[in-house]
């Protein structure tokens, strides 16, 4: 089974930036998606930012224009490049690969935390 490893995370003051990883331990097949979610406590996990297969990106709108999602060539790697990160922020941030008629693949997750 192909593991998904968050990396990136981290403690950071309000107005800085942080780059997120999300590695995958081998080939994914029909791909349709890679995305970010992150989850407070006691709360459930929310979409941050998707890049679907066919290029297109979406974002929550509380990240729009602070946040930006990509992903390497081959599909391995997907990126959350976050600025302006405000104590809002601060969760735990899991990536997500949904695939075609598949079940998604999720990391572990990887602590951001936004000092004000």
């Amino acid at each position: 089974q192909v593991q998904l490893v968050e990396s990136g995370g981290g403690l950071v003051q309000a107005g800085g930036s942080l780059r997120l990883s999300c590695v995958a331990s081998g080939s994914i097949l029909h791909i349709n998606a890679m995305r970010w979610y992150r989850q407070t406590p006691g709360n459930q996990r929310v979409l941050v930012a998707a890049i679907h297969s066919g290029g297109g990106t979406n974002y929550a709108d509380s990240v729009k224009g602070r946040f930006t999602i990509s992903r390497d060539n081959a599909w391995n790697t997907v990126y959350l490049h976050m600025n302006s990160l405000k104590p809002e922020d601060t969760a735990v941030y899991h990536c997500n690969v949904g695939r075609w008629s598949m079940p998604d693949l999720w990391g572990q997750g990887t602590q951001v935390t936004v000092s004000s």
